[in-house]
């Protein structure tokens, strides 16, 4: 039951929002009554908190289930993947998220960077190693950007006011970032996967 609280309550999150979601409006599509829920979690933040956990660890379980056997290709795809999935989501989510719960986010980016970053760490090593990426890269600053610009796409309101489409607007960051990153070797790479050179299909 607890689980099912969780899955059901974290899908009403993602498609309305969390500011304006109570208890009650949470669980309806279950029939079950508050006092259920009360049984599980003291209250809202607390389910919420339970909800990120399930939504980063659906994240992470692509990771995992990613080919990663080229580094260059491997990184464009998370990459994508992740900023398709976000751009399904509600935009309000991440705002309430942001704005109301600033401390459940950083817990919850946290724990996901905890587990996430090695991964990419050992693509962009492997990616040096084969000559795909630039050998004078400082890979904890390259995660560091990556990060900031994903945040700024799919966690912010600062291209809010843009009259570019989500995925053109990745394309202009975060992809002109990550081919600035590769060796002629990693762009050609690149080219021979035509879908994979722009976050925008032009």
């Amino acid at each position: 039951m607890k689980d099912r609280i969780i899955e059901t309550s974290l899908q009403q999150f993602l498609e309305h929002g969390i500011r304006k979601m109570t208890i009650q409006q949470l669980i309806a599509p279950l029939g079950l009554s508050t006092k259920t829920v009360y049984k599980y979690f003291p209250g809202k933040e607390e389910l919420l908190e339970a909800c990120l956990a399930v939504h980063y660890d659906t994240l992470y379980r692509q990771l995992e289930q990613a080919d990663l056997s080229d580094p260059v290709l491997a990184m464009f795809r998370l990459l994508i993947s992740g900023i398709e999935l976000d751009f399904r989501i509600n935009p309000v989510f991440y705002h309430d998220l942001n704005h109301y719960y600033p401390d459940l986010q950083d817990k919850a980016q946290r724990e996901q960077a905890h587990r996430t970053q090695p991964v990419f760490r050992k693509l962009l090593d492997d990616g040096i190693a084969q000559g795909l990426f630039h050998s004078d890269l400082d890979p904890v600053v390259v995660l560091q950007t990556i990060g900031v610009l994903y945040r700024s796409l799919t966690r912010s309101d600062a291209f809010a006011k843009s009259e570019r489409t989500p995925l053109e607007l990745a394309d202009l960051t975060l992809g002109i970032y990550l081919r600035g990153l590769c060796t002629p070797k990693g762009l050609d790479a690149l080219l021979s996967h035509q879908n994979l050179t722009r976050f925008s299909k032009t």
